[in-house]
């Protein structure tokens, strides 16, 4: 694998870094409600050393009904400051699935103008099976301004993604399982519709990933993705439940070079509410 600091980094890199003045490890682990898993009290009980813990949930716009929509800038830019990150600091965020959520956070970074940030390739679940340390001490901070310039392009609202589901000049790729997808199986969050945006093309982002939880290479993914039907030569709006497993498409349309990539915020969360939207079954 190619380490690239600013999509992904192997276990070797980071461990190699971990004492760099200017690098900051984030635990962006989340976890669906019926997993039953705490990610809070995992994070205090076995971490990355010097990691701090960033709550997809808290920081997000809690004006909005939806869950763990993009954070305001004022939000962002205090919340990572009380954690000590900030202008000039290499960040690497990591997640107890191995990558699930921490693409999210990358994201986040991105929409905000931050571009020095890595996803740890095969996560928690990888450095821990290495034998690498781990520790469950609260994190030094220390201040640090940070300076944020809002990317809008990155993000596409429902009237946006609305819009390209009708004129066909995107392609929606939807990150969620098959199953969802088609409508076969009910959706997590009560209250939404089954199924998927007309139009929208399904690659479960769990195909993106290898056996122990690292992200295939850019080119398998790129197979991924043709496989699934997806014309790469137009611009894609990767999409999921909630805006959260869109992100680890998102992170594979770099790796692969694609810049000219989106990501639809409300995800079904918002889509599948929406009784006015239409919704397409099957394949």
């Amino acid at each position: 694998m190619q380490d690239d600091p600013k999509t992904l980094v192997s276990t070797d890199w980071l461990a190699a870094h971990i004492k760099d003045p200017d690098l900051r490890i984030l635990d962006a682990s989340w976890y669906l409600p019926q997993l039953g898993r705490d990610a809070r009290a995992e994070y205090e009980a076995a971490h990355i050393p010097g990691a701090r813990f960033f709550d997809i949930d808290e920081i997000s716009d809690h004006r909005s009904d939806l869950p763990h929509m993009a954070p305001p800038v004022e939000k962002f830019m205090s919340r990572l400051r009380a954690m000590g990150v900030g202008d000039g600091h290499q960040v690497v965020v990591y997640d107890g699935a191995g990558i699930g959520s921490a693409p999210r956070v990358w994201w986040l970074f991105q929409l905000m103008g931050q571009t020095n940030i890595a996803v740890l390739d095969g996560g928690l679940p990888k450095w821990q099976a290495e034998g690498r340390e781990i520790e469950d001490l609260p994190p030094v901070v220390r201040d640090r301004h940070m300076t944020v310039r809002v990317q809008n392009h990155l993000v596409r609202d429902v009237t946006q993604v609305s819009s390209a589901a009708k004129l066909g000049d995107h392609e929606i790729v939807d990150a969620r399982s098959a199953g969802r997808f088609r409508g076969e199986e009910p959706e997590p969050r009560p209250g939404l519709r089954s199924g998927h945006i007309p139009g929208a093309r399904n690659v479960p982002y769990t195909t993106l990933l290898n056996d122990d939880g690292t992200m295939k290479s850019p080119e398998d993914c790129r197979a991924v993705f043709e496989a699934a039907g997806v014309d790469l030569s137009k611009p894609v709006i990767t999409s999921c439940g909630s805006g959260v497993t869109a992100a680890v498409l998102s992170l594979a349309l770099e790796r692969m070079g694609k810049t000219d990539h989106s990501l639809y915020d409300g995800s079904w969360s918002e889509w599948g509410a929406f009784p006015t939207l239409p919704v397409a079954t099957g394949d």
